[in-house]
């Protein structure tokens, strides 16, 4: 974990609601997609938790959907204005176990976290592909940057307004993969867990209080014990997760 001040450089409205900013500072307490970052915004107690779309040497890319205060506030920050920011938090994803035909599947804003994951994963020459599933065809992003690399990118919409209608796991029986990555909401996550017919790891969602494992607040049961979201999450492997009602 490492905490510094960054500048904004970007930030823009992609989709209804739906933000992409992007901001220079050091980003070297960064190593493998997957991760998030904590902002510090004024006025407000807790950090706000968002995961790393894009990075490079000095700066990173993370969208985020205006949900609450926070986020509304965020929306307004000019070009220029500066935010404290904690980098290297969680885990991240295992590329090491990919194959060589690995899917990923995200839903919403579990989206921009993929696009680092398949830069890397096509990095390493690797045949990716990404479905991207959304309610309607007006809030689809990043079809076109996902394509830019290489990827394979298929569309969802649960309406049908665009591409294929129905959920991600609509789409996945007819998908040749070895292994697979996702992030999305929670019932989003379980139908892929179980339809999926290889191993993978899941990204998690939860409320956190402080962000880097000191408070424990966002712990949840594993087969291998209780796991912190935000230090030994929020990837998780498909073997040791526990669905709880």
């Amino acid at each position: 974990m490492q905490q510094d001040i960054f500048r904004i450089t970007e930030n823009r409205e992609i989709a209804p609601s739906v933000f992409r900013m992007k901001a220079e500072g050091d980003t070297k307490a960064i190593t493998k997609p997957g991760q998030f970052v904590n902002i510090l915004l004024d006025g407000f107690y807790l950090r706000r938790p968002i995961s790393v779309c894009d990075v490079n040497e000095n700066s990173i890319t993370v969208i985020y959907k205006v949900v609450g205060d926070g986020t509304k506030l965020m929306s307004s920050m000019k070009e220029g204005e500066s935010l404290d920011i904690l980098t290297g938090l969680g885990n991240g994803y295992d590329l090491s176990l990919s194959g060589n035909r690995p899917l990923l599947l995200g839903g919403g804003v579990g989206v921009p976290p993929l696009y680092l994951l398949a830069k890397e994963l096509r990095a390493q020459g690797k045949e990716v592909t990404a479905v991207l599933g959304f309610n309607t065809g007006e809030e689809v992003f990043y079809e076109k940057e996902f394509k830019d690399l290489g990827v394979k990118t298929l569309v969802t919409t649960a309406d049908g307004s665009y591409g294929i209608k129905g959920f991600v796991t609509d789409a996945m029986n007819d998908i040749d993969y070895t292994y697979f990555y996702t992030c999305g909401p929670e019932p989003m996550l379980k139908a892929v867990y179980d339809l999926s017919e290889t191993e993978g790891q899941f990204s998690f969602e939860r409320r956190m209080g402080c962000g880097f494992g000191a408070c424990m607040g966002c712990s949840c049961k594993t087969r291998n014990g209780f796991k912190r979201i935000c230090k030994e999450g929020p990837v998780l492997m498909k073997e040791e997760i526990i669905w709880e009602d």
